[in-house]
Protein backbone atom coordinates (compact mmCIF):
# COMPACT_ATOMS: atom_id res chain seq x y z
CA UNK A 1 0.00 0.00 0.00
CA UNK A 2 1.61 3.75 -0.64
CA UNK A 3 1.89 5.74 2.12
CA UNK A 4 -0.04 8.41 0.56
CA UNK A 5 -3.02 5.85 0.97
CA UNK A 6 -5.25 6.42 4.56
CA UNK A 7 -5.79 2.87 6.12
CA UNK A 8 -8.95 4.50 6.41
CA UNK A 9 -11.02 7.16 4.55
CA UNK A 10 -14.48 8.48 5.25
CA UNK A 11 -15.65 11.03 2.13
CA UNK A 12 -19.47 12.56 3.25
CA UNK A 13 -19.85 10.47 6.17
CA UNK A 14 -23.72 11.04 7.94
CA UNK A 15 -25.62 9.65 10.48
CA UNK A 16 -29.40 10.19 10.97
CA UNK A 17 -31.24 8.58 13.50
CA UNK A 18 -35.05 9.65 13.08
CA UNK A 19 -35.17 12.81 12.23
CA UNK A 20 -31.88 13.66 14.01
CA UNK A 21 -28.55 14.81 13.10
CA UNK A 22 -26.17 12.43 14.54
CA UNK A 23 -23.05 13.22 11.73
CA UNK A 24 -23.34 15.63 9.21
CA UNK A 25 -20.86 14.93 6.16
CA UNK A 26 -17.41 13.56 7.93
CA UNK A 27 -14.68 14.22 5.84
CA UNK A 28 -11.82 11.92 7.72
CA UNK A 29 -8.83 10.09 7.04
CA UNK A 30 -6.52 7.87 10.02
CA UNK A 31 -2.78 6.72 8.56
CA UNK A 32 -1.40 3.69 9.05
CA UNK A 33 0.62 3.49 11.89
CA UNK A 34 -0.27 6.99 13.24
CA UNK A 35 -1.73 7.82 16.69
CA UNK A 36 -4.67 10.26 15.75
CA UNK A 37 -6.55 11.99 18.90
CA UNK A 38 -10.43 12.59 18.41
CA UNK A 39 -11.60 14.95 20.70
CA UNK A 40 -15.08 16.60 21.46
CA UNK A 41 -17.67 17.17 24.27
CA UNK A 42 -20.33 14.33 24.80
CA UNK A 43 -22.87 14.16 22.30
CA UNK A 44 -20.75 15.78 19.75
CA UNK A 45 -20.78 12.43 17.91
CA UNK A 46 -17.58 10.82 18.30
CA UNK A 47 -18.98 7.39 19.56
CA UNK A 48 -21.39 7.42 16.83
CA UNK A 49 -18.43 7.80 14.66
CA UNK A 50 -16.75 4.82 16.10
CA UNK A 51 -19.64 2.83 16.09
CA UNK A 52 -20.47 3.79 12.51
CA UNK A 53 -16.90 2.65 11.53
CA UNK A 54 -17.06 -0.57 13.59
CA UNK A 55 -20.20 -1.88 11.45
CA UNK A 56 -22.57 -1.14 14.35
CA UNK A 57 -24.57 1.67 12.40
CA UNK A 58 -24.80 1.96 8.89
CA UNK A 59 -24.28 5.43 7.33
CA UNK A 60 -27.45 7.44 6.30
CA UNK A 61 -24.82 9.02 3.36
CA UNK A 62 -21.08 8.95 2.54
CA UNK A 63 -18.33 6.68 1.91
CA UNK A 64 -15.71 4.57 3.91
CA UNK A 65 -12.55 2.89 2.01
CA UNK A 66 -10.35 0.83 3.67
CA UNK A 67 -6.65 1.31 2.22
CA UNK A 68 -8.36 3.15 -0.73
CA UNK A 69 -11.33 0.26 -1.23
CA UNK A 70 -14.86 0.79 -0.72
CA UNK A 71 -16.18 -1.34 1.89
CA UNK A 72 -19.46 -0.76 2.35
CA UNK A 73 -22.31 -2.03 3.53
CA UNK A 74 -20.21 -2.89 6.58
CA UNK A 75 -20.45 -4.64 10.09
CA UNK A 76 -18.93 -6.09 13.08
CA UNK A 77 -17.86 -8.78 11.89
CA UNK A 78 -16.53 -7.90 8.48
CA UNK A 79 -15.29 -4.65 10.55
CA UNK A 80 -13.20 -6.89 12.75
CA UNK A 81 -11.61 -8.95 9.44
CA UNK A 82 -10.54 -5.87 7.94
CA UNK A 83 -8.55 -5.05 10.81
CA UNK A 84 -10.64 -2.23 13.11
CA UNK A 85 -10.82 -3.29 16.83
CA UNK A 86 -12.52 -1.20 19.21
CA UNK A 87 -12.40 -0.47 23.28
CA UNK A 88 -15.76 0.89 23.38
CA UNK A 89 -16.56 3.28 26.81
CA UNK A 90 -18.74 1.04 28.46
CA UNK A 91 -16.34 -2.07 28.26
CA UNK A 92 -18.67 -5.05 26.99
CA UNK A 93 -17.07 -7.47 29.48
CA UNK A 94 -18.94 -10.64 30.71
CA UNK A 95 -18.83 -9.65 34.59
CA UNK A 96 -18.95 -13.56 35.51
CA UNK A 97 -16.26 -15.01 33.50
CA UNK A 98 -12.59 -14.94 34.30
CA UNK A 99 -9.78 -12.76 33.29
CA UNK A 100 -8.70 -14.96 30.42
CA UNK A 101 -12.01 -15.89 29.33
CA UNK A 102 -13.13 -12.30 28.38
CA UNK A 103 -9.43 -11.73 27.15
CA UNK A 104 -9.11 -14.75 24.92
CA UNK A 105 -12.23 -16.86 24.37
CA UNK A 106 -14.10 -14.89 21.41
CA UNK A 107 -10.87 -15.23 19.64
CA UNK A 108 -10.97 -19.17 20.38
CA UNK A 109 -14.52 -19.66 19.93
CA UNK A 110 -14.06 -18.16 16.30
CA UNK A 111 -12.25 -21.89 15.35
CA UNK A 112 -15.83 -23.77 14.73
CA UNK A 113 -16.20 -27.47 15.14
CA UNK A 114 -12.77 -27.17 17.17
CA UNK A 115 -12.53 -27.82 20.92
CA UNK A 116 -11.88 -24.60 23.26
CA UNK A 117 -7.97 -25.18 24.29
CA UNK A 118 -8.16 -23.49 27.54
CA UNK A 119 -4.40 -23.93 27.70
CA UNK A 120 -4.34 -22.10 24.52
CA UNK A 121 -6.27 -19.12 25.42
CA UNK A 122 -4.80 -19.04 29.03
CA UNK A 123 -1.33 -18.09 27.39
CA UNK A 124 -3.03 -15.71 24.97
CA UNK A 125 -4.60 -13.58 28.10
CA UNK A 126 -1.29 -13.88 29.41
CA UNK A 127 0.48 -12.88 26.89
CA UNK A 128 -1.80 -9.73 26.18
CA UNK A 129 -1.18 -8.64 29.35
CA UNK A 130 2.60 -8.83 29.60
CA UNK A 131 3.04 -6.71 26.38
CA UNK A 132 0.78 -4.12 28.80
CA UNK A 133 2.87 -4.31 31.82
CA UNK A 134 0.05 -5.98 33.63
CA UNK A 135 -0.18 -8.79 36.09
CA UNK A 136 -3.84 -9.88 37.06
CA UNK A 137 -4.78 -13.39 38.07
CA UNK A 138 -6.17 -14.95 35.02
CA UNK A 139 -9.32 -17.22 37.09
CA UNK A 140 -10.63 -13.87 39.19
CA UNK A 141 -13.96 -13.36 37.90
CA UNK A 142 -13.99 -9.83 36.79
CA UNK A 143 -17.08 -8.26 38.86
CA UNK A 144 -14.30 -8.85 41.24
CA UNK A 145 -12.53 -6.43 39.80
CA UNK A 146 -11.98 -2.73 40.34
CA UNK A 147 -12.64 -0.40 38.19
CA UNK A 148 -9.03 -0.20 37.03
CA UNK A 149 -9.03 -3.39 36.22
CA UNK A 150 -11.56 -4.13 34.19
CA UNK A 151 -10.23 -0.72 32.01
CA UNK A 152 -6.88 -3.09 31.47
CA UNK A 153 -9.34 -6.22 30.78
CA UNK A 154 -11.12 -4.64 28.30
CA UNK A 155 -8.25 -3.34 26.69
CA UNK A 156 -6.00 -6.35 26.92
CA UNK A 157 -9.27 -8.03 24.63
CA UNK A 158 -8.72 -5.22 22.10
CA UNK A 159 -5.07 -6.29 21.46
CA UNK A 160 -4.93 -9.44 21.33
CA UNK A 161 -6.98 -9.81 18.02
CA UNK A 162 -4.92 -9.10 15.12
CA UNK A 163 -5.77 -5.26 14.32
CA UNK A 164 -4.49 -2.87 11.97
CA UNK A 165 -6.64 -0.12 13.81
CA UNK A 166 -7.51 0.23 17.36
CA UNK A 167 -10.03 2.87 18.58
CA UNK A 168 -9.55 3.04 21.81
CA UNK A 169 -12.72 5.18 23.31
CA UNK A 170 -11.76 6.89 26.86
CA UNK A 171 -8.91 3.78 27.79
CA UNK A 172 -7.62 5.97 30.55
CA UNK A 173 -10.86 7.57 31.97
CA UNK A 174 -10.13 4.82 34.97
CA UNK A 175 -6.16 4.61 35.23
CA UNK A 176 -4.27 6.19 37.60
CA UNK A 177 -1.15 8.23 36.03
CA UNK A 178 1.00 5.21 36.05
CA UNK A 179 -1.06 3.06 34.59
CA UNK A 180 -1.85 5.83 31.91
CA UNK A 181 2.00 6.07 30.95
CA UNK A 182 1.74 2.02 30.62
CA UNK A 183 -0.85 1.74 28.50
CA UNK A 184 1.19 4.80 25.98
CA UNK A 185 4.05 3.18 25.87
CA UNK A 186 1.66 0.29 24.44
CA UNK A 187 0.74 2.65 22.05
CA UNK A 188 3.72 3.74 20.95
CA UNK A 189 4.81 -0.30 20.38
CA UNK A 190 1.71 -0.74 18.14
CA UNK A 191 2.60 2.27 16.18
CA UNK A 192 6.11 0.86 15.71
CA UNK A 193 4.14 -2.16 14.31
CA UNK A 194 2.14 -0.58 11.32
CA UNK A 195 -0.95 0.51 13.81
CA UNK A 196 -2.89 3.14 13.52
CA UNK A 197 -4.69 4.00 17.16
CA UNK A 198 -7.49 6.64 17.39
CA UNK A 199 -7.62 7.75 21.18
CA UNK A 200 -10.76 9.03 22.30
CA UNK A 201 -10.25 11.09 25.70
CA UNK A 202 -11.68 14.05 27.82
CA UNK A 203 -8.22 14.49 29.37
CA UNK A 204 -6.36 17.18 26.73
CA UNK A 205 -2.89 17.05 29.03
CA UNK A 206 -3.00 13.08 27.45
CA UNK A 207 -4.49 14.20 23.75
CA UNK A 208 -1.20 17.21 23.75
CA UNK A 209 0.96 14.35 24.79
CA UNK A 210 0.49 11.29 22.74
CA UNK A 211 -1.44 12.80 19.28
CA UNK A 212 0.65 13.30 16.09
CA UNK A 213 -2.60 14.81 14.86
CA UNK A 214 -5.82 15.74 16.66
CA UNK A 215 -9.14 15.79 15.20
CA UNK A 216 -11.92 18.24 16.60
CA UNK A 217 -15.83 17.19 16.80
CA UNK A 218 -18.79 19.54 17.60
CA UNK A 219 -22.22 18.60 17.48
CA UNK A 220 -21.87 15.77 14.54
CA UNK A 221 -19.63 17.98 12.59
CA UNK A 222 -16.11 17.80 12.00
CA UNK A 223 -14.62 21.21 13.58
CA UNK A 224 -10.77 20.29 11.73
CA UNK A 225 -8.27 18.19 11.93
CA UNK A 226 -4.57 19.46 12.94
CA UNK A 227 -0.94 18.58 13.87
CA UNK A 228 -0.35 18.25 17.19
CA UNK A 229 2.20 20.56 17.80
CA UNK A 230 -0.34 23.09 16.26
CA UNK A 231 -2.54 23.03 19.46
CA UNK A 232 -2.72 23.11 22.94
CA UNK A 233 -4.56 22.31 25.44
CA UNK A 234 -6.94 25.77 25.72
CA UNK A 235 -6.96 26.17 22.04
CA UNK A 236 -8.48 22.35 21.82
CA UNK A 237 -10.96 23.21 24.48
CA UNK A 238 -11.86 26.23 22.60
CA UNK A 239 -12.41 24.20 19.42
CA UNK A 240 -14.77 21.86 21.07
CA UNK A 241 -16.71 23.96 23.18
CA UNK A 242 -16.40 27.49 21.48
CA UNK A 243 -15.81 29.14 24.83
CA UNK A 244 -12.79 30.04 26.62
CA UNK A 245 -12.43 27.51 29.58
CA UNK A 246 -10.64 29.03 32.83
CA UNK A 247 -11.31 26.55 35.55
CA UNK A 248 -8.59 27.91 38.20
CA UNK A 249 -9.25 29.04 41.70
CA UNK A 250 -7.07 30.31 44.03
CA UNK A 251 -6.41 28.53 46.93
CA UNK A 252 -7.73 29.86 50.50
CA UNK A 253 -6.47 29.75 53.93
CA UNK A 254 -8.88 27.93 55.95
CA UNK A 255 -6.62 27.92 59.04
CA UNK A 256 -9.34 29.41 61.04
CA UNK A 257 -12.39 27.59 60.15
CA UNK A 258 -14.13 25.40 62.08
CA UNK A 259 -13.10 21.77 61.87
CA UNK A 260 -15.58 19.18 61.26
CA UNK A 261 -14.13 16.37 60.20
CA UNK A 262 -11.08 15.03 62.53
CA UNK A 263 -9.01 12.05 61.23
CA UNK A 264 -6.99 10.50 64.00
CA UNK A 265 -4.29 7.85 63.50
CA UNK A 266 -7.08 5.87 61.36
CA UNK A 267 -5.88 2.06 60.32
CA UNK A 268 -6.97 -0.54 58.53
CA UNK A 269 -4.85 -3.46 57.95
CA UNK A 270 -3.42 -3.75 54.52
CA UNK A 271 -5.40 -0.71 52.91
CA UNK A 272 -3.95 1.80 54.97
CA UNK A 273 -2.39 3.02 58.58
CA UNK A 274 -2.33 5.91 60.98
CA UNK A 275 -4.30 8.59 58.75
CA UNK A 276 -4.56 11.88 60.76
CA UNK A 277 -5.93 15.06 59.11
CA UNK A 278 -8.65 17.89 59.64
CA UNK A 279 -11.15 19.15 57.78
CA UNK A 280 -12.32 22.52 57.92
CA UNK A 281 -16.15 24.06 57.26
CA UNK A 282 -15.92 25.36 53.15
CA UNK A 283 -12.91 23.59 52.85
CA UNK A 284 -12.16 21.62 49.57
CA UNK A 285 -9.33 18.89 50.37
CA UNK A 286 -7.56 16.87 47.83
CA UNK A 287 -6.17 13.82 48.37
CA UNK A 288 -4.25 12.58 45.22
CA UNK A 289 -2.18 9.02 45.44
CA UNK A 290 -1.51 6.24 42.47
CA UNK A 291 -4.11 3.27 42.20
CA UNK A 292 -3.09 0.78 45.57
CA UNK A 293 -2.13 4.18 47.81
CA UNK A 294 -5.04 3.15 49.98
CA UNK A 295 -7.26 7.14 48.70
CA UNK A 296 -10.35 4.77 47.64
CA UNK A 297 -10.39 2.24 50.64
CA UNK A 298 -9.96 6.10 53.20
CA UNK A 299 -12.80 7.05 51.25
CA UNK A 300 -15.04 4.03 51.49
CA UNK A 301 -14.10 3.58 55.13
CA UNK A 302 -15.25 7.28 56.29
CA UNK A 303 -18.61 6.54 54.59
CA UNK A 304 -18.68 3.53 56.22
CA UNK A 305 -19.08 0.93 53.98
CA UNK A 306 -15.68 -0.70 55.74
CA UNK A 307 -14.31 -0.61 59.26
CA UNK A 308 -11.10 1.02 60.79
CA UNK A 309 -9.41 -1.64 63.06
CA UNK A 310 -7.65 1.56 64.70
CA UNK A 311 -8.15 5.00 65.02
CA UNK A 312 -11.19 7.65 65.39
CA UNK A 313 -13.66 9.81 63.51
CA UNK A 314 -15.19 12.83 64.99
CA UNK A 315 -17.73 14.86 63.43
CA UNK A 316 -18.30 18.57 64.32
CA UNK A 317 -16.56 17.74 67.80
CA UNK A 318 -19.00 13.97 68.68
CA UNK A 319 -16.97 10.51 68.05
CA UNK A 320 -18.45 8.40 65.32
CA UNK A 321 -19.14 4.23 65.34
CA UNK A 322 -19.63 3.87 61.70
CA UNK A 323 -21.10 0.62 61.16
CA UNK A 324 -22.64 1.15 57.76
CA UNK A 325 -23.16 3.97 55.10
CA UNK A 326 -26.38 4.69 56.32
CA UNK A 327 -24.72 5.50 59.83
CA UNK A 328 -22.13 7.89 57.59
CA UNK A 329 -25.66 9.13 55.33
CA UNK A 330 -27.12 10.11 59.08
CA UNK A 331 -24.27 11.83 60.75
CA UNK A 332 -24.15 13.79 57.51
CA UNK A 333 -21.17 12.36 55.37
CA UNK A 334 -22.21 11.52 51.87
CA UNK A 335 -19.91 9.47 49.02
CA UNK A 336 -19.75 9.91 45.21
CA UNK A 337 -17.82 7.20 44.07
CA UNK A 338 -15.63 6.55 41.27
CA UNK A 339 -17.94 4.14 39.37
CA UNK A 340 -21.34 5.88 39.15
CA UNK A 341 -22.76 3.17 37.04
CA UNK A 342 -22.48 0.63 40.03
CA UNK A 343 -22.14 2.51 42.90
CA UNK A 344 -23.95 5.90 41.94
CA UNK A 345 -27.19 5.29 40.06
CA UNK A 346 -29.89 3.07 38.87
CA UNK A 347 -29.21 3.87 35.07
CA UNK A 348 -33.07 2.04 33.95
CA UNK A 349 -34.74 4.35 36.47
CA UNK A 350 -35.44 8.38 36.44
CA UNK A 351 -33.40 11.45 37.59
CA UNK A 352 -35.96 11.57 40.47
CA UNK A 353 -36.58 7.92 41.53
CA UNK A 354 -32.64 8.32 41.66
CA UNK A 355 -32.46 11.49 44.07
CA UNK A 356 -35.41 10.08 46.03
CA UNK A 357 -32.93 6.93 47.05
CA UNK A 358 -30.98 8.33 49.31
CA UNK A 359 -33.46 10.91 51.60
CA UNK A 360 -36.82 8.89 50.61
CA UNK A 361 -36.61 7.57 55.09
CA UNK A 362 -36.57 11.04 55.93
CA UNK A 363 -39.56 12.37 53.85
CA UNK A 364 -42.30 9.63 53.84
CA UNK A 365 -44.94 9.75 56.32
CA UNK A 366 -46.21 7.75 58.78
CA UNK A 367 -47.79 4.95 56.36
CA UNK A 368 -44.27 5.06 54.88
CA UNK A 369 -45.76 7.04 51.79
CA UNK A 370 -43.85 9.80 50.55
CA UNK A 371 -46.42 12.24 48.70
CA UNK A 372 -45.87 12.62 45.08
CA UNK A 373 -45.67 16.51 45.12
CA UNK A 374 -43.01 16.68 47.64
CA UNK A 375 -41.10 13.79 45.60
CA UNK A 376 -41.67 16.11 42.50
CA UNK A 377 -40.68 19.29 43.85
CA UNK A 378 -37.58 17.94 45.29
CA UNK A 379 -36.29 16.50 42.01
CA UNK A 380 -37.04 19.21 39.28
CA UNK A 381 -35.32 21.34 42.64
CA UNK A 382 -32.05 19.53 41.92
CA UNK A 383 -32.38 19.29 38.55
CA UNK A 384 -32.87 23.17 38.36
CA UNK A 385 -29.66 23.71 40.61
CA UNK A 386 -27.58 21.35 39.07
CA UNK A 387 -27.96 22.41 35.44
CA UNK A 388 -28.91 18.98 34.57
CA UNK A 389 -29.70 19.19 30.96
CA UNK A 390 -33.28 17.65 30.22
CA UNK A 391 -36.48 18.60 29.72
CA UNK A 392 -38.27 16.27 33.41
CA UNK A 393 -37.14 14.73 36.41
CA UNK A 394 -38.92 11.58 35.06
CA UNK A 395 -36.31 11.03 32.04
CA UNK A 396 -34.30 7.23 32.35
CA UNK A 397 -30.64 8.41 33.76
CA UNK A 398 -29.67 5.75 30.89
CA UNK A 399 -30.57 8.37 28.17
CA UNK A 400 -28.48 10.75 29.48
CA UNK A 401 -24.60 11.76 28.89
CA UNK A 402 -21.99 11.36 31.15
CA UNK A 403 -21.63 14.80 32.66
CA UNK A 404 -25.16 14.70 33.39
CA UNK A 405 -25.28 11.55 34.59
CA UNK A 406 -22.51 12.74 37.09
CA UNK A 407 -24.53 15.61 38.03
CA UNK A 408 -28.11 13.10 39.10
CA UNK A 409 -25.30 11.46 41.49
CA UNK A 410 -24.19 14.80 42.86
CA UNK A 411 -27.62 15.58 43.13
CA UNK A 412 -28.84 12.22 44.89
CA UNK A 413 -26.40 13.20 47.47
CA UNK A 414 -26.69 16.61 48.08
CA UNK A 415 -30.27 15.72 48.74
CA UNK A 416 -29.29 14.53 52.00
CA UNK A 417 -28.12 18.18 53.17
CA UNK A 418 -23.96 16.71 53.86
CA UNK A 419 -22.05 18.21 56.51
CA UNK A 420 -19.07 16.50 54.39
CA UNK A 421 -19.03 15.12 51.01
CA UNK A 422 -16.38 12.93 49.44
CA UNK A 423 -16.23 12.90 45.40
CA UNK A 424 -13.83 10.12 44.16
CA UNK A 425 -12.97 10.97 40.79
CA UNK A 426 -15.71 13.07 39.80
CA UNK A 427 -14.83 13.54 35.81
CA UNK A 428 -13.84 10.58 35.17
CA UNK A 429 -15.51 10.25 32.07
CA UNK A 430 -16.92 13.71 31.78
CA UNK A 431 -16.22 16.19 28.75
CA UNK A 432 -14.11 19.70 29.53
CA UNK A 433 -17.37 21.77 29.43
CA UNK A 434 -19.38 19.41 32.10
CA UNK A 435 -15.91 19.44 34.34
CA UNK A 436 -16.51 23.08 33.86
CA UNK A 437 -19.84 22.52 35.86
CA UNK A 438 -18.98 20.27 38.22
CA UNK A 439 -15.92 22.62 39.48
CA UNK A 440 -18.67 25.37 39.62
CA UNK A 441 -20.89 22.94 42.11
CA UNK A 442 -17.87 22.22 44.62
CA UNK A 443 -17.02 25.93 44.64
CA UNK A 444 -20.68 26.63 45.09
CA UNK A 445 -20.87 23.68 47.95
CA UNK A 446 -17.53 25.24 49.44
CA UNK A 447 -19.15 28.75 49.52
CA UNK A 448 -22.53 27.58 51.42
CA UNK A 449 -19.88 25.53 54.22
CA UNK A 450 -19.92 21.75 53.21
CA UNK A 451 -16.58 20.35 53.36
CA UNK A 452 -15.37 18.46 50.36
CA UNK A 453 -12.94 16.10 50.16
CA UNK A 454 -11.86 15.84 46.30
CA UNK A 455 -10.08 12.43 45.29
CA UNK A 456 -8.07 12.45 41.74
CA UNK A 457 -5.22 11.61 40.06
CA UNK A 458 -5.66 14.45 37.59
CA UNK A 459 -2.69 16.94 39.26
CA UNK A 460 -4.45 19.85 36.97
CA UNK A 461 -8.11 19.20 38.58
CA UNK A 462 -6.78 19.03 42.13
CA UNK A 463 -5.21 22.64 41.57
CA UNK A 464 -8.32 23.82 40.10
CA UNK A 465 -10.13 22.98 42.85
CA UNK A 466 -8.56 22.03 46.14
CA UNK A 467 -7.44 24.62 49.54
CA UNK A 468 -4.96 21.80 50.47
CA UNK A 469 -3.72 18.21 48.33
CA UNK A 470 -2.87 15.17 50.54
CA UNK A 471 -0.60 12.80 48.99
CA UNK A 472 -0.83 8.99 49.21
CA UNK A 473 1.36 6.26 49.21
CA UNK A 474 1.37 2.75 50.47
CA UNK A 475 -1.42 3.28 52.44
CA UNK A 476 0.23 6.31 54.39
CA UNK A 477 -0.20 10.16 54.11
CA UNK A 478 3.44 11.26 52.90
CA UNK A 479 2.94 14.90 52.36
CA UNK A 480 0.64 17.87 51.89
CA UNK A 481 0.92 20.73 48.82
CA UNK A 482 -0.84 24.16 48.74
CA UNK A 483 -1.84 25.03 45.22
CA UNK A 484 0.02 28.48 44.34
CA UNK A 485 3.09 27.46 46.84
CA UNK A 486 4.09 24.42 44.59
CA UNK A 487 4.02 23.56 40.98
CA UNK A 488 2.21 21.21 38.69
CA UNK A 489 5.02 19.64 37.49
CA UNK A 490 6.55 19.35 41.42
CA UNK A 491 3.18 18.02 42.24
CA UNK A 492 3.66 15.50 39.38
CA UNK A 493 7.63 14.75 41.04
CA UNK A 494 5.75 13.76 44.49
CA UNK A 495 3.22 11.74 42.94
CA UNK A 496 4.97 9.73 40.61
CA UNK A 497 8.49 9.46 42.41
Amino acid sequence: MSDDVPFLRLTGLSKRFGGVRALEEIDWDVRPGEIHCLVGENGCGKSTLIKTVAGVHPPSAGTIEIEGKPVLPLDPARAKALGIQVIFQDLSLFPNLSVAENIAVENHLDRLLKPVSWKRMRESASAVLARLGFTLDLDLVVSDLSVAERQIVAIARGLVAEARLIFMDEPTASLTRTEVDRLLGIVGRLKADGIAVVFVSHRLDEVVEIAERVTVMRDGRKVGTWPADQVNEKRIAHLMTGLDIDHWIVARDMGKAEPVLEVSGLSRRGEFADIDFTLRRGEVLGISGLLGSGRTELALTLFGMHRAEHGSIRLEGRQLALRSNRDAVRAGIAYVSEDRLSLGVILQQSIGDNIMLAVMRGMANRLGLIPGNARRQLADDWVRRLAIKVPSADRAVQTLSGGNQQRVVLAKWLATRPKVLILDSPTVGVDIKNKQGIYDVVADLARQGVAVILISDEVSELFATCDRILHMRAGRIVGEAVPGEITEANMKERIYA
